[in-house]
């Protein structure tokens, strides 16, 4: 039998993603803030880290977490600031080009979170998972539409 969400014993989180974006500008723009602000109002993620990596024209790399009191102005709030691991981030660094920008966001899947749960409380458990960029699927898809 099914458990109810009632019947299973909480998790802290569900599926988490880290998400690393090229930035064109060292800080995200409004307009994403705002998109993003709108998965979270819908329930389908939860922001827990964010944090802009920078990496100057002699290479060096500056890691800092996004700003607060723009990310509050939006209605967003980390609920796990720190969880991008230093060693995580440093591996990121080194694909950002000189004079470039990155943001590294840790998504709980909220959607996923039921799921997640009673898989746990089955004894299963996710082996594998794999994101296809919507650009790569659009471009398969095109070349499909075209045959």
């Amino acid at each position: 039998m099914i458990g109810t969400r009632a019947s299973l014993a909480p998790v802290q989180y569900g599926p988490v993603e880290l998400t690393v974006i090229s930035l064109r500008d060292p800080v995200p723009s409004a307009a994403v803030l705002h998109a993003l602000a709108a998965q979270v109002s819908e329930g389908v993620v939860r922001v827990l880290d964010f944090v802009v990596l920078s990496r100057s024209r002699t290479g060096a790399v500056s890691v800092a977490e996004i700003d607060l009191d723009g990310f509050a102005l939006v209605g967003l709030e980390l609920h796990a600031p720190g969880l991008a691991g230093d060693e995580d981030l440093t591996a990121i660094a080194e694909r950002i080009p000189i004079g470039g920008f990155a943001a590294v966001v840790v998504l709980e899947l909220l959607w996923a979170s039921d799921l997640a749960e009673q898989l746990a409380h089955d004894g299963n458990a996710v082996i594998a998972a794999e994101r296809i960029p919507a650009s790569v699927v659009n471009a398969i898809a095109e070349l499909a539409d075209a045959d």
